[in-house]
């Protein structure tokens, strides 16, 4: 089942996601999901 269009990455997924992307022992499959995932975070408003 594909996501909707309105979904988005939570704060504690998007958190995890840069440390797996800062980690330099990470997959590229890992980092790869990491960014995937944070392509997904609604930016906040100001």
């Amino acid at each position: 089942m594909a996501k909707s269009r309105n979904e988005t990455t939570s704060a504690r997924a998007a958190s995890a996601a840069g440390k797996v992307l800062r980690d330099p022992r990470a997959s590229a499959a890992a980092k790869t999901a990491a960014a995937s995932a944070l392509a997904q975070v609604r930016d906040k408003i100001k």
